[in-house]
């Protein structure tokens, strides 16, 4: 019998609201899924099970009540140690915030509490969320559930670790240069970067860019999607947020794949340095599921200076995020937020003027790109995981990474873009760990991408070979 735990968002939403499941039966089901594996990973940091408990015994007493119902009504979540969650210990994955716990909800947290939600803990993140490794101070590593010792992934690698071991139906996270997509796709899990904007965020330090945008993680689209139905949203404090119908989101339908115009990229004509491995698996795995598409062909978008454009702008947020800190702490702070920060002070502002022209040409690049196609399908990560010990890619295939984001530009360039992104798992990558790609489609065009990434997803689950894995539980179990 299926542990409600294992249930996905979606089905277990159904079975809450007609009745057939109690929200308190599901967070118990997480909270003991929690204590047999989390020793194991160390994806949940911090609960608050007490609080947690009394709202889905509020939620089932709604539920015989016939009282209305949110889309996520009932429904156990984590949320990345990033966002601030009223009565919750919220770290950052900092030394000087160890003890931080902040008297309200962020805008985020409010809003899936709105919906239904219950909030049951903090999932792990580097330090202020910079790296492709989920470790810090504060907490230590999380590990990859199919090795842990290998890295789940960053920065929302603890959100993609609890996925996976069926701790929790969903999770937040955030994705600056893949955040979201790199930790999906090394744990076999779903993660969703919306057009910047659609899910607003009151605290953000720049107005107008296309860093750091907030979103759902899930272990299948469907649920991606209801979580949207609560995430996207208006705020006028975020300049980028604007009108939005979000009911769309919730029972949402597959796409008809044989209609889909798509393109493919390796390593977007070379920019993207790409393991040898993680190259051939890609190209083997894109040949075997093109004739599910109306057209599908090799075609490269050019991305020839997107690696020094999101460098450069990468710092210009860190400074304005980070400075501070760093002039007050930074004989405790990762040396990722210290090597950002310290480039930034270096760059002049004709770098960054430099790099706002580059990125306009990507964008209008991408545009005349997407002219003629619906969508593009790429690696989710240039690597598979990496050992701990090892630490972040030197090089790939001899070539040297010239600092720690060199690794990622298979998600970074798109990052650049403004075009909403999602990573899903395809069965495993030649070491058997989870492989998965990145699909994009035009700008603003989030619900469409996922329509088509839930129908491309059920085309996934008719070849065995490249169904979404399982880790071993039981291996798991402390």
């Amino acid at each position: 019998m299926t542990e409600p735990c294992d249930l996905s968002a979606t089905a277990a939403r159904d079975l809450i609201g007609s009745g057939a499941l109690s929200p308190v039966a599901l967070l118990e089901s997480c909270v003991r899924r929690m204590e047999s594996v989390n020793g194991s990973v160390n994806a949940v940091v911090a609960t608050c099970l007490e609080r947690a408990r009394a709202e889905a015994q509020a939620a089932e007493a709604a539920v015989r009540s016939g009282d209305a119902l949110g889309p996520l009504h009932g429904l156990p979540v984590g949320i990345k140690d990033l966002n601030a969650t009223e009565g919750l210990v919220t770290t950052y994955g900092s030394l000087p915030l160890a003890d931080n716990v902040p008297d309200a909800d962020e805008a985020l947290v409010a809003g899936l509490r709105r919906a239904g939600a219950i909030v049951v803990g903090k999932t792990n993140t580097p330090e202020f969320g910079a790296g492709t490794n989920t470790t810090n101070k504060v907490y230590g590593p999380t590990r990859n559930p199919f090795d842990l010792e290998r890295t789940s992934g960053g920065s929302s690698g603890g959100s993609a670790a609890a996925l996976a071991c069926g701790m929790l139906p969903l999770c937040q996270g955030g994705d600056t240069g893949g955040s979201l997509r790199n930790p999906a796709t090394w744990c076999g899990v779903v993660g969703f970067r919306s057009t910047p904007g659609l899910v607003p965020r009151e605290t953000r330090a720049l107005n107008y860019t296309h860093f750091n945008v907030q979103g759902p993680m899930a272990r299948n689209v469907r649920d991606v999607a209801l979580m949207m139905a609560a995430l996207a949203r208006d705020d006028s404090r975020d300049p980028l947020a604007g009108p939005v119908d979000a009911s769309g989101f919730a029972g949402l339908q597959g796409a008809d794949l044989g209609r889909l115009r798509v393109a493919w990229s390796v390593d977007f004509g070379g920019s993207a340095p790409i393991d040898d491995g993680i190259r051939r698996h890609f190209t083997e795995v894109m040949q075997r599921i093109a004739p599910a598409f109306g057209a599908c062909e090799a075609r490269d978008p050019n991305f020839e200076h997107a690696r020094d454009a999101f460098w450069t702008l990468r710092c210009v947020n860190y400074l304005a995020n980070h400075t501070e800190r760093y002039e007050n702490h930074r004989d405790v702070l990762s040396p990722n937020i210290i090597a950002n920060v310290e480039a930034g002070q270096a760059m002049s502002l004709a770098d960054v003027s430099l790099a706002e022209r580059q990125w306009r040409k990507i964008y209008l690049d991408f545009q005349a790109y997407f002219a003629d196609i619906d969508l593009l399908i790429v690696p989710g990560n240039a690597t598979p995981p990496f050992r701990i010990e090892d630490g972040i890619p030197r090089e790939i295939n001899g070539r040297k990474m010239e600092n720690y984001m060199d690794a990622s530009l298979i998600r970074s360039a798109l990052t650049l873009t403004g075009h909403p992104v999602i990573a899903i798992p395809c069965g495993v990558d030649p070491l058997g760990m989870p492989f998965g790609f990145q699909v994009v489609a035009a700008r603003r065009a989030d619900r469409f991408l996922l329509e088509a990434a839930a129908a491309l997803e059920d085309y996934l689950r008719g070849i065995p070979a490249l169904t979404r894995p399982v880790p071993d539980l039981e291996a798991l179990s402390s």
